[in-house]
């Protein structure tokens, strides 16, 4: 099966684990994912070496977002994800809703915030975060339906298989996933400054106002009675696999992410939730120990005014 510039990949044997881990895939993505990497480091390097605390989950988190995107991408599942539904759904499913939840829980705009000195980058960085283009693009009214549209707009259309007919395609439809999950999940997260910062409560909506669409994407491809997808509609007879069996297990697949990172913003949302209300309450005590409970006696005072 021949996919333009991806070149033959009708010699593939039998996809499994082992195979799917080994290194190769696209050189684009690994060369821009070190570059990230090496800039975020060299971020927090210039903090530590100032004297400043980065805290080090950050850095774990976002290592390991950079991690989640060249072991889609930079290895053998790059090439079985352009013959197998099953492979590219993961490739799909990590890249939209794993890897932007690990590198937003980086704080990559606060780091850079913090790290840039106060010069032009900066400067810059800080207008572009209140342009009225960035509040469009992290408002749950644009990112919640871009999210549903990068299923079923992409994938029941044409779109999909013009898109894995050449490199740049794939390419570009991969960084459009990754794209999509980073401006979805960015107001939900909370942790970078945005122009949008919705309550806990709101942020909890909007985070499962998607769920019943992604599993009913599931279920349709898991139901289908024929392939629906033309591009892994006729799998290569060295996968020894069936298409149909394939497309349902993409729609497991989808099916699944749609719960499990759901689950893993759920807790984040709650801890934080639970640590604002704490620095909440110690504000609130400190400003009582300034005040030597003065608004507590004065409210005593009212009480015991209206008494007498």
């Amino acid at each position: 099966m021949d996919h333009g510039d991806h070149g033959t990949m009708a010699d593939l044997p039998p996809f499994s684990f082992a195979r799917g881990m080994e290194f190769g895939g696209d050189p684009v993505f690994l060369a821009g994912s070190l570059i990230v990497l090496a800039l975020y480091l060299w971020g927090a390097l210039r903090l530590h070496r100032r004297g400043d605390r980065w805290p080090v989950g950050r850095t774990v988190s976002f290592v390991l977002g950079i991690v989640s995107i060249l072991a889609v991408t930079a290895t053998a599942l790059n090439d079985y994800g352009m013959v197998l539904f099953s492979v590219h759904m993961v490739q799909h499913m990590v890249l939209s809703m794993v890897t932007p939840i690990l590198l937003l829980l980086g704080a990559p705009v606060t780091l850079a915030m913090r790290a840039l000195p106060p010069s032009a980058p900066r400067r810059l960085l800080i207008a572009f975060l209140h342009t009225r283009y960035v509040r469009v693009l992290t408002s749950p009214v644009f990112t919640i339906p871009l999210f549903i549209a990068s299923l079923y707009g992409l994938y029941f259309t044409p779109i999909f298989d013009f898109l894995m007919g050449s490199r740049a395609g794939h390419i570009g439809m991969m960084v459009h996933f990754l794209a999509v999950g980073l401006v979805f999940f960015w107001p939900i997260m909370g942790v970078d400054p945005g122009p949008h910062r919705s309550g806990y409560v709101m942020r909890l909506l909007e985070l499962f106002a998607t769920m019943p669409f992604h599993a009913f994407f599931g279920i349709a491809l898991m139901m289908g009675s024929e392939p629906m997808i033309s591009t892994f509609a006729d799998p290569a007879p060295s996968l020894a696999t069936d298409a149909l069996a394939d497309q349902s297990a993409a729609g497991g697949i989808a099916w699944a992410f749609s719960e499990i990172p759901t689950v893993l913003v759920l807790i984040a949302l709650v801890f934080q939730w639970w640590a604002s209300e704490e620095r909440t309450a110690r504000r609130e005590d400190r400003q009582a120990d300034r005040t030597n409970d003065q608004a507590l006696a004065d409210y005593n005072a009212y009480l015991a005014s209206l008494a007498k």
